[in-house]
């Protein structure tokens, strides 16, 4: 199966659909290792949109 493109966005709540380092994006922005079939947290107790920027 293909991987999906990095650049890739999901958001808080939404199960990951890519292993990988996703990164916040939001001010300030943090990085995180997510497996495939989690699901993403909220950052500083506020839901945001992550990036996928590495693959695991």
């Amino acid at each position: 199966m293909a991987k999906l493109p990095l650049g890739t966005t999901r958001r808080t709540g939404e199960t990951c659909p890519e292993s990988g380092i996703w990164e916040s994006q939001s001010t300030p922005s943090t990085t995180i290792p997510l497996s495939k079939g989690e699901t993403f947290p909220p950052y500083n107790r506020v839901a945001v949109t992550w990036k996928l920027i590495q693959y695991a």
